[in-house]
């Protein structure tokens, strides 16, 4: 045996890293070394069992994790392929999708491409209702990913819109064929089709790839589970690594069940459980534990480590959201002698919680990064409705008038007519009057559909920026206060260029990463749990995993906080503690 390999593992990596003999489930904790134990088979299967590196297949979920597994194997063991399902599979149609009519020199096209497309076939079938195409993209995508085609749409779908997404659906994929193009669903749902309907192909890749080994298995939705069913059934040697407590994307289709599929599909999988947590201390982990130990439909892992002890979380009940953001920022003060600020982190359950966070930090001159986000008044559905405002204060705006323009000819008509009718009386209005009369003018708001994950952002983004009108009526003062937060985001940026911020994300955004000092504001009912999901056990299951993400984001200090009252989307309410506190 290597010692190079065995050397730093606990026994219970050690025993899922010499299991070879059929498939295998890791289920590893939040920072329990799980890639460390991947690297480790693929080692011992190549050095210690002389297995062939081509005839094992890795599947990762993004290109960033397949680059590191790349460097971290080395460049010694050149496997059969590491990278993501859509890259694997966009690799297997190159080669044999003529077998299914697609020609090797096929594009692939991404959102922008995709809602181009549906703009046309929507052009074409002229429908009266007001869809948008990221509506009909959606719920395209969501039939794709259940394998679901044009055709038997209408025998699975009968609610209102159903008949009018068949159509769309169907010139859609007719316009993708006629273009030589597939969208990322079809990659998968292609190259499952080319395997079913050849056993000679799903043969060649099943004697091609013995060994199979698939990271975030949690992540995985109904299609990549079928994908992967399909190229292990024959020698059963797949070894699938995830951590169900950390299954936070149902509404990208991830599916928590394909744990019991797998464990039905490979009766003789062997389990094993990753618990060694190398991260955060044991105060932290018993806390991550009494949360996620309500959950009923998946594993439970009880982490631990031998950083004994540390830190008490601390729990702050703050007045209102302003007192909130003060609270952290001087907590930050405290801190900031012995950690740097680009240790510490902000996390928040939805987008439009961080622009109170902002506003305060901006205040104190405390220099932050937004991960994966963009700045609460640079958001492009802030903006619009910013233009609309400025354009009724300085009607002789260029880009404002650039911006409203291309926000559809027919609702830019509509605010001239709202101008015209409006101008004089303007400035005796509230702003939150003015923004609500624009958005009845011009049916701006109908851009955005709620059930579209994105546009639910955004719609709240809005909401929130009501709050700022609220609470500056005057169109003028807001437009000023506004512009003043802006001078600062710049001001901050020349003064933080090497980027030495507080870090602030969604709880989403955080998964994968790590810090000594982690704060997750907000924690109440309505936003964690979201609103949206109490009424369901699996969705009120995922808001619980989702703050179980967040605390095990943090190694050293946890800080817990809440409000009694917030002024959020435009209304000030009483807000109550979080159930997952409570508990």
């Amino acid at each position: 045996m290597s010692v190079d390999i065995f050397t730093h593992l606990n026994p219970q990596q050690k025993e899922a890293v010499l299991y070879y003999k059929g498939s295998s489930i890791i289920l590893a904790g939040a920072g329990s070394g799980k890639t460390r134990v991947l690297i480790a088979k693929v080692i011992n299967l190549i050095q210690n069992l002389y297995i062939n590196p081509k005839s094992i297949l890795m599947i990762t979920f993004t290109n960033k994790a397949a680059g590191e597994m790349k460097e971290r194997i080395g460049l010694r063991y050149c496997l059969g392929y590491i990278g993501t399902f859509h890259s694997f599979c966009a690799r297997v149609l190159r080669v044999d999708g003529l077998f299914v009519g697609l020609k090797k020199n096929f594009l692939i096209y991404d959102e922008e491409d995709q809602i181009a497309l549906i703009k046309a076939v929507l052009k074409k079938v002229q429908l009266n209702k007001k869809y948008t195409p990221s509506y009909f993209l959606n719920r395209i995508s969501a039939a794709k990913n259940q394998l679901i085609g044009p055709e038997k749409y209408l025998e699975v779908f009968s609610d209102y819109a159903s008949a009018d997404t068949a159509t769309i659906y169907q010139g859609y994929q007719k316009e993708l064929k006629e273009n030589n193009a597939l969208d990322f669903d079809d990659l998968i749902n292609v190259t499952i089709r080319l395997f079913t309907k050849n056993k000679q192909i799903l043969d060649k890749y099943q004697e091609k790839y013995r060994y199979i080994l698939v990271d975030e298995f949690q992540d995985t939705n109904y299609v990549q589970y079928f994908l992967t069913k399909l190229l292990g059934q024959k020698y059963k040697n797949v070894t699938v690594v995830g951590d169900f407590s950390q299954s936070i994307y149902s509404w990208r289709g991830a599916e928590i069940r394909n744990l019991e599929k797998f464990k039905s599909d490979f009766p003789k999988t062997k389990i094993f459980y990753l618990e060694k947590n190398y991260r955060s201390s044991q105060t932290i982990l018993d806390f991550a534990y009494q949360v996620i130990s309500k959950n009923q439909t998946h594993p439970i892992l009880s982490l631990y480590t031998d950083k004994k002890g540390g830190e008490e979380v601390i729990f702050y009940e703050a007045a209102t959201e302003e007192d909130e953001g003060i609270y952290v920022a001087n907590s930050i003060s405290d801190l900031k002698d012995k950690y740097r600020l680009d240790e510490m982190a902000i996390l928040y359950r939805t987008n439009a919680q961080s622009r109170a966070i902002e506003e305060v930090f901006l205040h104190f001159g405390i220099p932050y990064v937004l991960i994966g986000g963009t700045r609460f008044y640079e958001r492009k559905e802030i903006k619009d409705v910013l233009s609309y405002l400025r354009l009724l204060i300085n009607p002789v705006d260029k880009l404002s008038k650039e911006r409203t323009i291309k926000l559809g000819k027919t609702r830019w008509e509509k605010f001239k007519k709202y101008y015209e009718e409006n101008k004089d009386s303007v400035v005796k209005k509230n702003t939150d009057k003015i923004i609500e009369e624009i958005f009845q003018a011009t049916d701006y708001l109908k851009i955005y559909d709620p059930e579209v994950e994105e546009d639910y952002s955004r719609l709240e983004n809005i909401k929130e920026l009501k709050s700022v009108a609220i609470a500056f009526p005057s169109l003028g003062e807001f437009l000023e206060q506004v512009a003043l937060v802006e001078s600062e985001y710049f001001e901050g940026e020349k003064n933080s260029k090497n980027k030495n911020g507080i870090r602030l994300m969604t709880l989403h955004q955080a998964k994968g990463l790590e810090f000594p000092i982690v704060f997750v504001v907000g924690v109440e009912e309505g936003i964690l749990p979201h609103s949206r999901s109490m009424d369901d056990l699996y969705s009120l299951e995922e808001e619980r995993r989702l703050f179980y993400v967040g605390i095990t984001r943090a190694k050293e200090r946890l800080y817990i906080t809440y409000t009694r009252q917030r002024f959020i989307f435009g209304t000030r309410n009483y807000s109550a503690k979080s159930r997952f506190l409570e508990e």
